[in-house]
């Protein structure tokens, strides 16, 4: 792994152009195993900044109905975390966009915890989403995470209050993950994001990049966040396009021109600004 964290460098650079980042979420072995490699090239080739690949798990933390039940599927069709880091290794050299592995700690407490750390860096994963760690619970797993050179992404919601949110903001690294809406993951394609106030108070607690998800759906929605935020995640909708597709073929080229929509409009959001 190199020096710097991947996610580190894409923002610098996006930073440069005043450009937001477009970060696709996938749930890792949706709707088989041999479907995620294809799937995480095309999402490298057609626009995706950074990914989040999902690891499936029987009890789901913060998904909508959509990403549960790919969840399910993906475990009944024989995901485990182990194929999942493999397929990371295999996706690595093919490609240098960042990971970042999304999921409960459950699985990850079983694989082992330092040993899934060290072998997150070691397939070329980039940071760990663990939404049922609070911050205030994350002291055993951070440093652990930080010595092999992952960050831990921190989720901030609507409902969190300041204090937790300046606590939040301390001990964050890589970016901040603002939750837009109340409730689980889920394309919402008529919701309209209310933004300006949380984001602003995040930036007046830190310098990370701030990176927005849940219920974006279009790339007109894309756009309207990347105006605000330095990041913009998409997960249901995808998964829902990858869900309607016969096989993988299809699938990645069903995606590939909407990605490439969605990028195109948050990299042009700031000039509409």
């Amino acid at each position: 792994m190199s020096t710097t964290n991947r996610i580190d460098a894409v923002f610098a650079k996006l930073r440069t152009k005043n450009e937001a980042a477009l970060v696709p979420y996938l749930t890792g072995g949706f709707p088989s195993p041999e479907w995620t490699l294809p799937l995480l090239k095309s999402l490298a080739e057609n626009g995706a900044d950074i990914i989040e690949l999902g690891v499936p798990f029987s009890d789901p933390i913060a998904d909508g109905p959509t990403i549960q039940a790919a969840c399910k599927t993906a475990l009944e069709n024989g995901t485990t975390l182990e194929r999942i880091l493999d397929i990371v290794a295999e996706f690595r050299r093919a490609s240098d966009t960042p990971i970042v592995l999304f999921g409960a700690l459950n699985p990850f407490l079983h694989y082992g915890f330092e040993k899934f750390a060290a072998r997150s860096a070691t397939v070329g994963a980039d940071a760990v989403l663990i939404p049922d760690v609070p911050v205030e619970e994350a002291d055993g797993i951070q440093p652990v995470l930080r010595s092999h050179g992952l960050h831990f992404i921190e989720l901030v919601a609507p409902t969190t209050p300041f204090e937790r949110k300046k606590l939040i903001a301390e001990r964050a690294s890589g970016f901040l993950y603002y939750i837009s809406v109340k409730g689980v993951t889920g394309a919402r394609a008529n919701t309209r994001f209310a933004l300006e106030e949380p984001l602003a108070e995040l930036r007046s607690l830190t310098t990370l990049p701030v990176v927005v998800g849940f219920g974006i759906a279009t790339p007109a929605q894309a756009q309207e966040v990347a105006r605000l935020a330095d990041g913009v995640v998409v997960g249901s909708a995808l998964i829902e396009k990858i869900a309607a597709a016969r096989d993988v073929v299809s699938a990645c080229g069903e995606i590939s021109g909407w990605l490439n929509e969605l990028s195109t409009a948050i990299k042009t959001a700031r000039l509409k600004a």
